[in-house]
């Protein structure tokens, strides 16, 4: 079957699933603001901002008109950046049906509140099929057509089986997963933890450094989450493990390119503003901190990367928060009722 998809944000993911989606044979328009974009994805069949080796198919439909994008499709993709979300979302609200399935594809938090963004969608809209999608999905590795793998978590089976039709390919695999808010947390933490390795990796440190770094990353991930409410097995599939090895070992990374810059010697604005596209670690980081903070949760790495970058401290302080902290059990994927030494 054929459905009319609704892809909202003109940025690199958005634009490599609409791609995706319409060479599966689906309807599908990309909503953006910028009207230039438009047009000359529409005339050239490239997103040359974003993703500029890589041609469209020529039936993606791009669109500065939101409303007709909208009431047309029965899946609405959104990928907008966390700072912007809320914002479209309430645009969409008047526009959505109760049949309609929204997709989040933004891997951060609501920057007004400690929110994932799929809990923006519920708070915002009549729907309530709502899903997320997540993993190691680099997009420019996916618009050239490597082999990749995502997670669709949803309580809903339709949503999970609506999101596998639309996107499944030779070169995408879509894994389910019912564990919403592990998968969505997951993709939101280990931004945090992209930047600690790019920054690791700009000090030329060893893969036994990086090693480390990587395994007590995850380690922080599932605490935080588990605290939340998350399954830690969550953190051992394609949204935990698999996005965290991506993530913080690519330079395609944004978040690895910003730690990277840190790393090299560059204030952390001109790295934010250096990569041209939003890194949402940065913000993550914030909230994350404040909310470990008030629930007692030990995250060595994060805290001292925060107080790096928003506190002056020196790059010392990361390495001793790590390698000097409190002594902790290695593996901890328990959940809240087992014991912390598994």
């Amino acid at each position: 079957m054929k459905h009319s998809v609704c892809v909202l944000g003109g940025g690199s993911f958005g634009t490599a699933l609409a791609n995706i989606m319409a060479n599966n044979g689906h309807q599908v328009s990309q909503w953006m603001r910028n009207e230039e974009q438009v047009e000359e994805i529409n005339l050239t069949g490239l997103n040359s901002r974003y993703l500029p080796n890589a041609p469209l198919h020529r039936e993606l439909l791009a669109t500065s008109n939101l409303e007709q994008a909208i009431r047309e499709s029965d899946t609405v993709f959104v990928s907008i950046p966390s700072k912007s979300f809320e914002q479209v979302v309430h645009r969409i609200e008047p526009l959505l049906t109760a049949d309609k399935i929204l997709i989040s594809t933004t891997k951060g938090f609501n920057p007004n509140r400690f929110e994932l963004m799929s809990d923006v969608l519920r708070r915002n809209s009549i729907t309530q099929k709502i899903g997320v999608l997540s993993g190691p999905n680099l997009a420019k590795e996916i618009a050239a057509g490597q082999m990749t793998g995502s997670v669709i978590a949803s309580a809903d089976d339709l949503v999970r089986q609506r999101v596998i039709e639309l996107l499944k390919s030779p070169t995408f695999r879509v894994y389910e997963n019912r564990d919403s808010k592990g998968v969505e947390l997951a993709g939101a933490l280990k931004n945090i933890y992209a930047i600690v390795c790019g920054l690791a990796k700009a000090l030329n440190v060893g893969e036994n450094t990086m090693s480390m770094i990587m395994t007590r990353s995850l380690a922080e991930m599932s605490r935080f989450a588990v605290h939340f409410g998350a399954n830690p097995m969550t953190f051992l599939g394609l949204a935990g493990m698999g996005d965290l090895i991506a993530t913080c070992t690519s330079p395609l990374s944004r978040n690895y390119r910003v730690g990277f810059a840190i790393g090299s010697g560059e204030n952390l604005d001109d790295a934010v503003g250096g990569i041209g596209e939003v890194a949402e670690g940065v913000n993550t980081l914030k909230m994350v901190v404040e909310e470990a903070h008030k629930h007692g949760l030990y995250m060595p790495l994060a805290e001292g990367l925060s107080k790096l970058l928003f506190d002056n401290a020196k790059l010392e302080s990361l390495i001793g928060s790590m390698m000097t902290g409190e002594q902790k059990w290695d593996v901890e994927f328990a959940t809240n009722e087992e014991s912390d030494n598994v």
